[in-house]
């Protein structure tokens, strides 16, 4: 197992997103933004003057209860696969509200046990209609580890295959790789990528003349991407509605 990290938390991340889809067309496209790595118990209070361009609501992520927090919410994740953290820290990659706005496709939570052990990963998709799904993963080895596919994420990619997912905890890098394999084939890759930076006033200000409207502007490149498939004829694959709008933990396994 891995001993948590001495990096400081929050930290920014300047990242470039990857997606390559081999099948029934060849696609590939690519943005660039940012991400946050916060300690979920120790979130960033920004100045009030700032907030607006970095504020993290609970209610972005998960369900719950009025007034809970976003570590409760992962503890209650982990709960219903019988995972007790015992107190252990909890870390996470994920974009806040801009201007009032949130779009996390994907956010990565690093969970460690009382001893400081890092002993699972959940990975928190979301869709564009407002449902959720949280697969709970083993820490990175040497194989990536490999979960089946249970959510519907996109209009062109239905409910069948399964991810590999490498995803290290951050540290002077950011590298994730999560593919989704049809046939034994990888059918789409993604990647983030990414490099650290102190998360500073300077820095965060320095980010909204940079990269404005980040979340926003990354909803949108992913709208014109859709359009681009649809006039390549790219099928769009049957409707399939997540169980519940609440999370079902996906069996997982190594490769």
């Amino acid at each position: 197992m891995t001993i948590v990290e001495p990096i400081t938390t929050p930290a920014l991340y300047r990242t470039r997103v990857t997606h390559l889809r081999r099948a029934p067309v060849h696609h590939y496209f690519e943005l660039n933004s940012y991400s946050w790595y916060v300690d979920l118990d120790a979130l960033p209070r920004l100045p009030r003057w700032v907030r607006p361009f970095a504020r993290f609501d609970v209610r972005d992520h998960f369900d719950g209860v009025a007034g809970d927090t976003l570590r409760a919410r992962v503890d209650r994740v982990l709960a219903d696969r019988g995972i007790r953290l015992g107190g252990g820290r909890v870390t996470a990659l994920l974009q806040p509200r801009v201007l009032g706005y949130t779009f996390n496709p994907l956010t990565l939570y690093w969970c460690h046990d009382a001893h400081g052990m890092l002993r699972h990963v959940v990975a928190e998709v979301h869709n564009t209609h407002g449902e959720w799904h949280a697969y709970v993963i083993p820490p990175d080895g040497p194989n990536p580890a490999m979960v089946r596919n249970r959510f519907y994420v996109s209009p062109f990619s239905g409910v069948d295959g399964y991810y590999l997912v490498r995803a290290p905890r951050p540290d002077g890098e950011l590298d994730v790789t999560i593919s989704l394999h049809r046939d034994n084939q990888p059918a789409i890759v993604g990647t983030l990528r990414g490099t650290r930076r102190p998360a500073t006033l300077a820095q965060v200000l320095r980010l909204q003349m940079t990269k404005p409207l980040a979340p926003q502007m990354s909803a949108l490149s992913l709208r014109v991407q859709g359009l681009i498939l649809r006039a390549r004829g790219v099928p769009a694959a049957p409707r399939t509605a997540a169980r519940t709008p609440h999370v079902r933990a996906a069996s997982v396994a190594h490769s």
